[in-house]
């Protein structure tokens, strides 16, 4: 065999410096600068724009897959016109992604099917978009997650797995019930987040009822003042079921046409019989 050309010399240096994408397409990108008579430093800055968003988009996809999102609620597809102006606003402010910078709480509290899982998600995915790593769950899963940690003797292990995401969105925290040990392990997630990593909450119960979670008065108590201490509240109360009223529209769409009378001009100019 001869001796390998300068493009397979580079093309394995480069491998070996895990720049795949240099790799791939430093002679592409070379025959390019050449034919726009680039300097060598314009091609080579090129060449590491094309590397650097290649990585950016492969780590982009790398936590989108480790976030669990559900793929299909994005803000694409939330009708954020059925919310108040006033919700519109904080939600708008809420996709800039600051609250996680600050390690602020989101909670949208309201009733089922008024969109809160959907605007959660939709924020996921904008925070991925912002570089942020997101896990979505619904609450049960991850206390039954954590409460297995804890019986194995590896809840600070699983608890310091959590704090690598910068924001951590819990679904339906007051859908389930849940027992006293299983209360104990969520409010330890919460305390342990306190002031150092976003939690986004979706509940349809008011904080007063809040007791109906963690049982205990005390508990429940420290419970809301962690989770209410430096948060955004997005109030869906107000906000009407979407899958109702979806589903009203689609048996309205569903019913047979008002049959139509036609009346003859003898008729209809005839006056009503007096009812006696």
């Amino acid at each position: 065999m001869g001796n390998p050309t300068r493009d397979q010399t580079l093309a394995a240096g480069l491998r070996t410096l895990h720049l795949s994408c240099m790799a791939r397409l430093h002679a592409e990108v070379a025959a390019a600068a050449a034919q726009q008579g680039l300097t060598h430093e314009a091609y080579l800055a090129e060449l590491v724009r094309i590397e650097c968003e290649h990585r950016t988009q492969q780590r982009l996809e790398r936590r989108l897959a480790q976030s669990k999102l559900p793929r299909e609620k994005t803000f694409a597809t939330l009708q954020l016109d059925r919310y108040s102006p006033a919700l519109q606003l904080a939600i708008e402010r809420l996709r800039a992604g600051t609250f996680v910078r600050d390690a602020v709480n989101v909670i949208a509290v309201g009733r089922p099917g008024s969109g809160k899982s959907h605007l959660a998600a939709a924020l996921g995915a904008e925070l991925i978009a912002l570089d942020y790593a997101v896990l979505w769950t619904t609450t049960a899963t991850l206390v039954q997650r954590l409460l297995a940690a804890k019986r194995d003797l590896r809840l600070p292990q699983e608890l310091a797995k959590l704090d690598g995401f910068a924001a951590l969105i819990l679904d339906d925290i007051g859908y389930v019930q849940h027992n006293r040990e299983e209360m104990e392990v969520l409010f330890t997630l919460l305390a342990d987040r306190y002031e150092r990593r976003s939690v986004l909450i979706t509940t349809n119960l008011v904080f007063s009822d809040w007791g109906q979670i963690f049982k205990d008065p005390m508990t429940t108590m420290a419970a809301v003042d962690r989770v209410v201490h430096h948060s955004v509240i997005l109030d869906f109360l107000q906000v009407g079921s979407y899958r109702a009223q979806a589903a009203q529209q689609a048996a309205l769409a569903h019913l047979p046409p008002t049959p139509r009378v036609h009346l003859s001009r003898d008729a209809s100019s005839r006056a009503p019989e007096p009812v006696t």
